[in-house]
């Protein structure tokens, strides 16, 4: 890198320090994009052919060690075993991220293609790999497209099995992990609101919706339309806001 001027070489620190990537490859990013940051982030993340090369025995090696014993896919109990091995907790939401890499059918479950091709984009055959790989997983959440994928992906991931929405209880879960990242200051009176006036599954319009509820309109809801198309859940949820005190109603 000495012949990189000093402003590209700091941004090629920088690349590297969100990415976890290569030197080598932080300057193929870097060039294909003008050395614009933003363009670099976006080649590495979209571009397959820009990630590490994996070997396929390692793979497999991995995947046996984390595999059921009686099924072919890695459950629970494997799936803790990983935790244990990346030093993650199993409800840290960067295991959110890594099933969103994996395109995980389901929560607590990785079939042989999700976990292997998962690794396979991730550029990681080794445990050590992974774990070096964790804190670039979890900048991603910083990232509001990714953070919108990732929270649409979570959705369907968390739902049981056939079917059409999500438990109660799990969403309230999931929106307090995910908008722990966001710091959505009325994440609490919107679990609130849900077990005192709906105690009722959540649509997958519901749950989209509220990501855009929380991104556009303020915590004071001076910019809220009431004639908007928000969902009727939604402007309930206003109106309790009011009622409760939470919110001054503004004539």
């Amino acid at each position: 890198m000495n012949k990189v001027g000093r402003g590209h070489r700091d941004k090629v620190q920088q690349f590297i320090a969100i990415t976890g990537t290569s030197e080598k490859i932080a300057l193929q990013s870097l060039k294909a994009s003008d050395w614009h940051l933003e363009g670099a982030f976006d080649i590495f993340y979209s571009q397959s052919h820009i990630r590490a090369i994996t070997d396929t025995r390692h793979l497999e090696e991995l995947y046996r060690r984390y595999k059921d014993t009686y099924a072919d896919m890695i459950l629970v109990d494997g799936i803790s075993l990983l935790c244990n091995d990346l030093e993650v907790d199993p409800q840290d939401i960067v295991t959110l991220v890594v099933s969103w890499h994996m395109k995980a059918a389901t929560m607590c479950e990785f079939s042989r293609q999700e976990f292997i091709g998962g690794l396979q984009s991730l550029g990681v055959d080794t445990i050590q790999k992974f774990r070096e790989k964790i804190p670039s997983l979890r900048a991603e959440l910083k990232d509001d497209q990714k953070f919108r994928e990732i929270y649409n992906f979570a959705f369907g991931w968390a739902k049981e099995k056939g079917q059409k929405s999500l438990s109660l209880e799990t969403a309230i879960g999931m929106w307090q992990l995910l908008f722990a990242e966001k710091h959505w200051p009325l994440v609490d009176h919107w679990c609130d609101f849900l077990q005192v006036r709906h105690n009722k599954s959540i649509t997958r319009d519901t749950w989209s919706q509220l990501l855009e509820f929380a991104k556009t309109i303020v915590p004071q809801l001076s910019n809220y339309d009431a004639e908007g198309a928000w969902p009727y859940l939604i402007d309930e949820f206003v109106e309790y806001l009011y009622e409760n005190g939470v919110v001054r109603r503004i004539n």
